[in-house]
């Protein structure tokens, strides 16, 4: 009967032995497919990301399109918009003089600056508009400066004092003084 009793057991132990075998070989199954389905998930996490990422460029980029199509319609559409008054700036503009190099160079040059910072011109503005308002004797000083340098302010204000300063201009009146005599 122990032999009996001993051979159950073993029966016992052996079924229950693959009972386990079969319980782990099922609990490694799931685990192995819970393990892929986990990864399955986080790559549709990672797509889902990167698609809500590109998703959110392709907006920005759509309201930055929309917003350069409305500066474009603002800069191609006339101002259709009756100027307010009560807003509106006149700004008077001054006439460039013009010398001939027979009046005082120190007077010509205020009334020119003064013209100038009147209109608000830049310095190579103030350069063409001198170059334009000199005549006769006076224009004969541009011959004297390269090409390059006549939108140079300062190099065609220099060749005009040296021309036509006071100094120059006593010398001047010094010869028609003489020559009168």
């Amino acid at each position: 009967m122990k032999d009996l009793i001993q051979a159950g057991k073993e029966e016992m132990r052996a079924d229950f032995k693959s009972q386990v075998e079969g319980i782990e070989n099922y609990v490694d199954r799931c685990i192995g497919r819970m393990e892929e389905e986990v990864q399955g998930v986080n790559g549709n996490i990672e797509e889902g990301e990167v698609h809500m990422k590109i998703e959110e460029v392709k907006s920005k980029v759509q309201e930055n399109i929309s917003d350069l199509e409305k500066l474009n319609d603002l800069e191609i559409r006339p101002n259709n918009f009756p100027a307010n008054p009560e807003f509106m700036y006149f700004q008077t503009a001054v006439k460039p003089l013009t010398f001939y190099g027979l009046t005082s160079r120190t007077v010509f040059n205020t009334q020119f600056d003064i013209g100038s910072s009147t209109n608000g011109w830049m310095n190579f503005v103030k350069a063409s508009q001198l170059v334009a308002s000199l005549r006769v004797s006076a224009a004969e000083v541009l011959h004297g400066i390269p090409a390059d340098k006549l939108e140079d302010l300062t190099t065609i204000e220099k060749a005009l004092e040296f021309r036509f300063g006071d100094s120059h201009l006593t010398q001047f009146y010094r010869t028609e003084l003489k020559t009168k005599r």
